[in-house]
């Protein structure tokens, strides 16, 4: 019996879901495009699509299944939404950190966060800075956390510091 993933997040695009997808795809491994879907002539009336257009892209990153749907540019992401990326090194955060952040808005990164160039929100974080802000000695996490409040890109040495009072 088939698996059946309970919950994928739809992302709304105006008409860049297959590039997102792509994009996305380059970056994460065990990532790929699963299925693409285009607009017919039914219902034009409403969509106002060109017939075989890109309707939807559905896709895998690291597993995590999304579909992506061309629907107009009547909504926007905001940063109300986001997607973790939990990184177990300084390496998988300047990766992930590099490629998301290339062509997003610069003034949209701070503490981990930035908004990649389809305005899509993710936050680039260090599984150890959390690890860090739980600790139950509050000086210390207090101290990563005011850290991390300067940072943009988050840098694992420089918490580290900070949380054992070196900074």
């Amino acid at each position: 019996m088939q698996r059946v993933q309970k919950l994928t997040p739809c992302l709304w695009f105006d008409n860049q879901a297959e590039e997102a997808a792509k994009f996305y795809c380059s970056i994460f491994d065990h990532s790929k495009i699963t299925a693409i879907t285009h607009y017919g002539h039914a219902g034009f009336e409403f969509h106002g699509r060109p017939e075989g257009s890109v309707m939807t892209v559905s896709f895998e990153l690291d597993g995590q299944s999304f579909t992506g749907l061309n629907g107009g540019p009547m909504f926007t992401f905001s940063e109300a939404v986001s997607f973790q990326v939990n990184c177990l090194s300084q390496e998988e955060v300047d990766h992930y950190w590099g490629n998301l952040s290339a062509g997003g808005a610069p003034e949209a990164q701070q503490c981990g966060w930035l908004r990649d160039k389809f305005g899509l929100s993710w936050q680039i974080v260090p599984v150890a800075m959390m690890d860090m802000i739980k600790d139950p000695d509050t000086k210390k996490s207090q101290r990563a956390m005011q850290a991390m409040m300067q940072m943009k890109k988050l840098d694992i040495a420089t918490l580290q510091r900070a949380f054992d009072g070196e900074s």
